[in-house]
């Protein structure tokens, strides 16, 4: 064998292990990324909030407070980023969101005098929700949306 195809080969073996490694690399990321959106749907409703909050910290707001349990009016979270505050309702469950839940956080963002409601969900919402959010102006996030916001961290 002369130099030029040790030369090939070598370049050809680490350009193969290089995209095993990267191979790995993503298939690990998307591995982690799945075991989180798993762990979410196994939560319990005030577990889940404090899970939001931490995310919201994570993704730069200020201010997370986590509500007390009864008599929030519908408001589980309270926050702030770039001067904006929040109200978030947070929905663990196994089955879409409907309307109500946009109800609720639309009364409980006047209650708390926020300036944007969301509803932060493991599921997705329903049309009713959807077109209600839209006519209240309620910022729907769902699992779409979270796990967008857990990949952005990793």
């Amino acid at each position: 064998m002369d130099q030029s195809s040790i030369v090939f080969i070598s370049i050809i073996s680490a350009a193969g292990l290089a995209a095993l490694v990267l191979a790995a690399f993503f298939v690990a990321r998307a591995w982690k990324h799945r075991w989180r959106s798993l762990e979410m749907d196994d939560m319990e409703g005030h577990e889940f909030e404090y899970f939001c909050a931490d995310l919201l910290r994570d993704k730069g707001f200020l201010d997370v407070e986590v509500t007390r349990g009864s008599g929030d009016f519908g408001v589980d979270i309270l926050a702030e980023k770039d001067g904006v505050t929040y109200a978030v309702q947070c929905k663990c469950y196994n089955a879409p969101i409907g309307i109500k839940a946009v109800q609720e956080i639309y009364a409980g963002r006047d209650y708390y005098d926020r300036m944007v409601g969301v509803v932060m969900t493991n599921q997705y919402f329903t049309s009713a929700a959807v077109d209600a959010a839209k006519k209240l102006k309620i910022l729907l996030w769902d699992r779409g949306y979270l796990e967008s916001m857990m990949e952005e961290l990793d």
